[in-house]
Order: C-alpha cells, then sequence, then structure tokens
C-alpha cells in the first residue's frame, strides 16, 4: 500500500494523479492540516513532522512512502531515509527535475512558493543531474535556469478561483519574466500548481512544455511495482475541517470522508 502526505491538503494533487493513472491502487492518505504549513518552520521541525507522518502511515499499512510535499520533499528525505532504510521513499522533487531535463532544450523555469525557491533545492538538482549528463556525453551545454516564487497561487487555488480574471492578472505577473526570456520548459513546483496549469499554459504558450511534478513523482512509483491493486484507499488529516471536505471533493470529483488522525510523539 502506497502513503502519502503533505503539510496539508496540496498533496492531494498526487493523489488526484495516483487516481488517474491507477485507479484501483490501494493507499493512504495523511494531510497535516494541524500544523501547516510547513514553509516556515526549521527543517529540525520539519524532520520531526515528516518522520511522525511516516510513522503514522506505516502504522495504517504503508509499505512506500511519497513525500507528496516540496518543502518536506527538499528538507526531510534524508532523515526518512536514514529512519526507513528498507521503505521505498519517494520524494516529488527529484522527478520533475528528471522529466525537465529529458524536455528541455537548454532553457528551464521553476515556480513554487518562496520557501521552496528560498531553499535553491529545484535549482542545485537541476544543476547537479545536468552536469552528470553533460559528463556521460549526453547534454547540451549552457542550461539557463529561472525560477520564480508565486506564493498567491496557493490560496487561490484553495479559494478554487482556478479561472478567474484575478488569478489570471496574478499569472500575467507572476510568469512574463519566465515568457520573456523563452523558458521551454516550466517545472510546476508545488502540489498545488498542477490546478492551474490551463491559465499557466495558455500565458506561456504551447512552446513551453509543463511538468507536473505529481505526474512525474506517480510515474516512478508505478514503475517501481510498489503497488498494490485491492482499492483500499483511506483519508486522514491532522485537524478537520468542512472547507477541506469540499476541497477534496472538488480536486478528485468524488465524495472523500477524511478520518481524524494524531501523528504527534
Amino acid at each position: 500500500m502506497i502513503g502519502l502526505f503533505d503539510s496539508g491538503i496540496g498533496g492531494l494533487t498526487v493523489v488526484r494523479e495516483l487516481l488517474r493513472q491507477a485507479p484501483d491502487a490501494s493507499f493512504v492518505y495523511l494531510g497535516d492540516t494541524a500544523r501547516t504549513p510547513y514553509g516556515n518552520k526549521s527543517k529540525e521541525t520539519i524532520e520531526r513532522y515528516s518522520l511522525e507522518n511516516a510513522a503514522f502511515l506505516l502504522s495504517h499499512g504503508a509499505t512506500s512512502i511519497v513525500i507528496a510535499c516540496n518543502t518536506a520533499s527538499a528538507l526531510a528525505v534524508d532523515a526518512l531515509r536514514k529512519a526507513y532504510p528498507t521503505v521505498p521513499i519517494f520524494e516529488v522533487i527529484t522527478p520533475a527535475v528528471e522529466d525537465a531535463l529529458a524536455a528541455t532544450h537548454g532553457r528551464v523555469g521553476v515556480i513554487a512558493t518562496r520557501a521552496t525557491i528560498g531553499s535553491g533545492i529545484y535549482q542545485a538538482k537541476l544543476k547537479e543531474a545536468r552536469s552528470w549528463k553533460l559528463e556521460a556525453g549526453k547534454g547540451k551545454q549552457g542550461l539557463f535556469i529561472q525560477a520564480i516564487a508565486c506564493p498567491l497561487f496557493v490560496p487561490l487555488v484553495e479559494e478554487g478561483w482556478l479561472n478567474d480574471d484575478e488569478t489570471k492578472r496574478i499569472a500575467r505577473r507572476y510568469l512574463s519574466s519566465l515568457r520573456q526570456t523563452h523558458v521551454d520548459t516550466l517545472i510546476l513546483g508545488c502540489t498545488h500548481y498542477p490546478l492551474l496549469a490551463p491559465i499557466i499554459q495558455r500565458f506561456m504558450g504551447k512552446q513551453t512544455m509543463l511538468v507536473d511534478s505529481a505526474a512525474s513523482v506517480i510515474r516512478r512509483v508505478l514503475a517501481s511495482g510498489e503497488i498494490d491493486r485491492r482499492g483500499e484507499q483511506k483519508y486522514f488529516l491532522t485537524d478537520l475541517s468542512t472547507r477541506s471536505t469540499e476541497i477534496a471533493r472538488t480536486w478528485l470529483a468524488r465524495e472523500i470522508v477524511f478520518a481524524l488522525a494524531s501523528v504527534s510523539a
């Protein structure tokens, strides 16, 4: 069984992609809504929260872990792999970087939250992976990387303003420099952002390929064979609210019943 966790409800876009690619997959999802957001927490706190989340998922039958959160992927994956060396652990950053490098002609854009952009994780992994490809004789010289923080995208998505004029204006303001520099590949570096993909694609144009980190990581999970097809699907939040249920219903196009989870040590 696949276990997925996020700092809140954004990771439901990863669940949505899992359901799209493997509707009968068994999984357990945990959204840490009581302690969100993670982006303003220290590395030590994010590691502790992530370890507690993973322990909860494993106690509920998970045999692999998907970190459906960019911040936790950036800061806690090493701690999780050290704590659970025999458990397959997937994060959302590396698969997106790999897919972007496979697609790009040398001009990559990244959009994410301030915390993720500020961490430099995407920029570092793009350069690291690109260097490896160059050494192997598989790449092209001159990788251009432009990273832009788009902090208002998350509240717009959670408000359900996916095609509003206000959202289009904000997207235009955030993305203008990426369009001007002619990036040919754009990583959606936050799990909320795929829901704004139609607006982003229209503004950037068909010449820019969007890389959805949710789709990238789920392809890796399914390719690994870490999946069972019994269709057992469970949803937990650390704080329950009507709004979370409404968002889940809209994003997943199905009725979701969340159970309350207690994950603190």
